[in-house]
């Protein structure tokens, strides 16, 4: 037991970068935490971390080592799934990572009805709008906003389509006019959300053609309700979810432009999807909150 323990605590350290932020996530003191992971590498031979007094880093050793103990824990939090799922209740960790914007809109408003009903189940999200790596991070679960990944050790299931609209409030298409073709765009403001590779192009696909057009604008920004905010306040066009901007489309906070286009940046057949490791497939948690998100989300 105090393997797993040490392996607990390690992975842990690893996937928050601190002692401390594992201590409270074990809810143990940190000096718990620090000498289960200095057992470890004891018993190993083998220093797993980099230790300064402004971060924690992996070894070489430790990133190898973190890959097959996250698999272990994992085997083993498959295991505690089929015992335990005897009596129909999900309990126990499930870790959760998620974009920022979809997790606050969609996901917060489940989580007090998942503590009165499975008090057993305890979550740890961890929300982000850059890709997470499930087995580096220890995450049993990640909703991913795109292209399903095609790796055979993955699982994606659907849960809800993403279509995306070009939008602008009415003061700014008043004082600007309202973009009559894609090659119009070049012509506006267009706000832009800040990518992990830069992109400074939309592609529009109507009936007849799919076209990309280059976009210049004066806001870069990584948060999408931000974005939606700032397209609101009538900075400029905004390409965002359906998801996120279909009330202020409704109330006519904001409007639609170039409607009979398909608008992405980048691959126009994309989803929201939820990706687990497939030796995972059989946890009744993992099934639980994709049922309930699956279920949440609209459809587009």
């Amino acid at each position: 037991m105090d393997r797993f323990a040490e392996l607990n605590a390690f992975s842990l350290v690893a996937s928050h970068g601190g002692f401390s932020a594992a201590a409270r996530q074990l809810g143990v003191a940190t000096s718990s935490v620090t000498r289960l992971v200095d057992a470890l590498e004891q018993r190993l031979g083998a220093p797993l971390l980099n230790r300064s007094t402004r971060s924690i880093t992996l070894t070489d050793s430790g990133r190898t080592y973190l890959e097959h103990a996250n698999q272990i824990l994992a085997a083993l939090a498959e295991a505690d799934d089929a015992a335990g799922g005897g009596d129909g209740e999900p309990q126990g960790l499930l870790r959760v990572a998620a974009p920022v914007t979809l997790a606050i809109r969609y996901l917060a408003p489940l989580l007090p009805g998942l503590a009165e009903r499975y008090p057993r189940l305890r979550l740890d999200l961890r929300l982000a709008d850059s890709v997470t790596h499930l087995v580096d991070e220890a995450i049993d679960v990640a909703i991913r906003i795109g292209s399903p990944p095609q790796q055979p050790n993955l699982i994606a299931r659907k849960l809800a389509g993403h279509r995306r609209h070009i939008v602008a409030s009415p003061a700014y298409l008043a004082h600007h006019g309202t973009p009559g073709t894609p090659q119009d765009l070049a012509a506006h403001n267009c706000l832009q959300f800040a990518y992990g590779a830069s992109r400074h192009s939309w592609h529009l696909r109507s009936a007849d053609e799919t076209v990309e057009v280059e976009v210049t604008g004066t806001l870069t920004v990584n948060n999408s309700e931000l974005l939606r905010l700032a397209a609101c306040d009538g900075l400029g066009l905004a390409l965002l979810p359906a998801w996120l901007v279909q009330s202020d489309l409704d109330s006519g906070a904001l409007l639609a432009v170039l409607p009979g286009h398909e608008a992405n940046p980048g691959q126009m057949d994309i989803g929201i999807y939820a990706v687990y490791p497939a030796s995972r497939r059989g946890s009744a948690k993992i099934r639980l909150l994709i049922d309930l998100l699956q279920a949440a989300l609209p459809d587009e």
